[in-house]
């Protein structure tokens, strides 16, 4: 083989190049290849939105016969509920327990208006740690309907996982083809974790504010974002993320505005969204703070959830997976931690994410970082992983009919054990 001049400049070349330029032209083709629209996006015919719906009925069927299946089992077998082995009561109550009661319970009285201490002057586990909106909407609902928290909560919860399945549907099809938005949504509907959408849980209002912030970003209407994100702040944990997330495509717009406009307005819209969006991330702690008189309330209501794990320490940002993992494998934990940050960095590098647009690859990026950053690894992670839905339209998950049909059976099959072991006798 005969080399040529011209290729041992370029590979000259490429030597003397600095490993960060390398890495910046990496990084500035990753943007541009996100950045670019998918050609094989269609519009929404009225037919689908139906058989999404559809979708979504069929599913929430199999999640409550799922549970009516451990509930009989559990009242048959005599066993108590969840891991602390409480007294199985009626079917409502069955379906409202763990975080549904704390939910219930604010509805009712409120919160707290100290900050309860152990005698060893740890902070307790407490209602804190829940925030606002759902409980309001339970305790509104109950009241203009005459039914009590729980019916209103599992009410709730079911309606806005029909209106979170659907704008999941318009977000991907909006930024894919219609077969991996559809088949997304399949995947979002019958999930293992997705017996929360029929239990008094705040996932379902979280996950449609979310995807409705995520579809006004794509379609660049950005000033809207901005009060769909103030309750999504007081709904769960999680705006930070989707600041984050509204940061990089301001960074993203700015520097390719000479091939893609970037409108004042737009400028405008989202620099107001993504600022207020960030401080309504931080409120709640300031609030929780102001009531209780107590620095730190809300953080330190959060850790105390940690306390049975990990033990008593302060809170680091970036090192509670490291803590988690160190605890119980020692050094191969943090190895394994490490294999999982650069697996989930060559996934959202890869391809398939990228063609998913800037969008929803950047909130897949913020707040895979943010459940990293900030919240210990344990049982409820797998539910607190829920709002990376979108992440689901990965076009290999829906290459071929054996591997759309295996997942799905796969999925259907989780779920029955994740009732059992997440729900009816595990912490959810």
């Amino acid at each position: 083989m005969t080399v040529t001049g011209s290729q041992l400049h370029a590979d000259s070349e490429n030597t003397r190049t600095p490993r960060w330029r390398r890495v910046a032209t990496a990084v500035h083709g990753w943007v541009d290849d996100a950045s670019r629209p998918d050609p094989r996006v269609r519009a929404v015919r009225r037919i689908e939105l139906a058989q999404v719906l559809g979708y979504w009925a069929i599913a929430r069927g199999v999640n409550l016969a799922f549970l009516l299946f451990w509930y009989l089992v559990s009242t048959g077998a005599g066993w108590g509920f969840g891991a602390q082995d409480r007294p199985v009561g009626t079917f409502a109550a069955f379906l409202t327990g763990w975080d549904a009661d704390r939910y219930g319970r604010i509805s009712l009285i409120g919160y707290p208006p100290v900050i309860p201490i152990g005698p060893n002057g740890n902070v307790l586990e407490n209602d804190w740690a829940f925030l606002p909106i759902y409980p309001w909407l339970e305790r509104l609902v109950g009241d203009l309907v005459g039914s009590d928290w729980r019916a209103a909560g599992i009410g709730l919860s079911i309606f806005f996982s029909a209106s979170a399945t659907v704008l999941l549907f318009l977000l991907l099809r909006a930024v894919t083809s219609p077969r991996q938005a559809k088949w997304a949504v399949i995947f979002f509907s019958f999930a293992p974790l997705s017996f929360v959408f029929v239990i008094a849980y705040a996932e379902s209002l979280v996950l449609t504010l979310t995807f409705a912030a995520l579809l006004l970003a794509v379609k660049r209407k950005y000033v809207w974002i901005t009060p769909i994100a103030l309750i999504a702040a007081f709904t769960r944990p999680g705006a930070l993320a989707l600041a984050l997330a509204l940061g990089i495509v301001f960074l993203v717009r700015w520097r390719r505005r000479a091939v893609d406009p970037f409108p004042r307005r737009e400028v405008v819209g989202l620099l107001v969204a993504g600022g207020v969006t960030a401080l309504a991330g931080l409120a709640w702690s300031w609030i929780a703070d102001a009531w209780t008189g107590t620095p730190h309330a809300y953080l330190l209501t959060e850790t105390a959830w940690w306390r049975p794990f990990v033990g008593n320490g302060e809170f680091m940002p970036l090192t509670p997976w490291f803590r988690f993992m160190g605890e119980y494998l020692s050094v191969f934990g943090w190895l394994l931690v490490i294999a999982l940050m650069v697996g989930f960095a060559l996934l959202i590098w890869s391809r398939p994410v990228r063609r998913l647009g800037i969008v929803v690859a950047a909130y897949g990026l913020s707040y895979g970082l943010y459940i990293f950053g900030v919240f210990l690894p344990q049982a409820s992670t797998f539910r607190l992983l829920m709002p990376m839905s979108p992440l689901l339209a990965h076009e290999k998950l829906s290459a071929s009919k054996r591997a759309r049909n295996g997942i799905l059976i796969g999925l259907v099959v989780l779920q029955f054990f994740a009732v059992y072991g997440l729900w009816t006798r595990g912490y959810p």
